[in-house]
Order: structure tokens, then sequence, then C-alpha cells
């Protein structure tokens, strides 16, 4: 079994020459407007899943579909002879859903900026439910001798209580 490191270079170098591929070998016109995105490749290094987006509609991704499995043979062989490991691996591939996902990420966030903008205009309107300075503050002048009663503070501050000197 190989280690994960040597996997993924591996599938960086499928992913360049399934593209290049492409280009070059595949002669189909369906895979023109194919774009790939990613790979795969298992630790045992015997399967390779490639990741790809289409530009068009839903026809053009199905016909896109059609011409990769059409010309997974011809992948897989220029793939075995660009990479240097014992068995050329399988070739899958799969639809990448990461422009749906994109595209409904950037819906989310523009739901959000509108419903920020909404409770930004709110709180530019809104008023203080009590006073502008509802904490009172803690200076003489607001002290008033109804706020205090005797037994809890000496107000001229000489002298300090003390819990073990009535002991």
């Amino acid at each position: 079994m190989a280690d994960p490191a040597r996997a993924a270079k591996l599938a960086q170098r499928i992913k360049v020459v399934v593209a290049e591929a492409l280009g070059r070998r595949v002669k189909d016109p369906r895979v023109e407007s194919i774009t790939v995105t990613d790979a795969r490749v298992t630790n045992d290094l015997q399967h390779a899943t490639i990741y790809y987006t289409v530009f068009g509609d839903d026809v053009a991704q199905a016909d896109a579909a059609r011409a990769l499995e059409k010309a997974k043979g011809v992948l897989r062989q220029e793939v075995g002879r660009n990479i240097t490991v014992r068995l050329t691996p399988t070739l899958e591939f799969v639809a990448d859903q990461i422009p749906v996902n994109a595209s409904n990420l950037e819906e989310l966030l523009r739901e959000a900026k509108r419903r920020d903008a909404e409770v930004a205009a709110l709180a530019a309107s809104a008023k203080h439910a009590g006073e502008a300075d509802p904490y009172k503050g803690d200076s003489p002048e607001d002290l008033d001798e109804d706020d205090f009663d005797e037994e809890d503070t000496d107000l001229s501050g000489d002298n300090e209580l003390d819990e073990d000197a009535n002991r």
C-alpha cells in the first residue's frame, strides 16, 4: 500500500495528463468544453476518480459524460504511458458539483447581505428604550442621603470597616 503523499502526487499527475490528453488525443468535439478540476487516487494506486466540469447546459453535460466514457480507454492508455507505476489505475469520471454549490453559496451570501442591510437600516432609525445614559454615575452630586442607610456606609470615608475588629 502506498503512502497518501505518493497517492496525492500521482493524482495531480493524472489530472494533468488527462487534461492534456483531452486537448491533444481525443478528437471528439463534445470534450472541448470539459475542464478537469480534480483527481483522486486510492492509496493502493489502483483506482483514480477524475472530477470535471462542463461549460454549458444539461444537454452539453450529458454529451460530455458520454464522450468521456467513450474515450476512457484512450485516456487510460495515455495515463499509463506518462506515469511510473506498475499497474495503470482504472479511471472513473465524476461531474464536479462545485459550480452548482458555489452558485448556491453566492445566492445565500447575497441574501445575508440584503438582510444585514435591512437590519442596519432598522438600527439607524431605532431609539433607546430608556434614557440616553441609563447608568447612574458615582459622583457625589448624584448621591442623595436617602440612597444609603447609616449602617451600610460611612460617607466620610475616614473609618474603614474591619470585620475582625468587632470580635
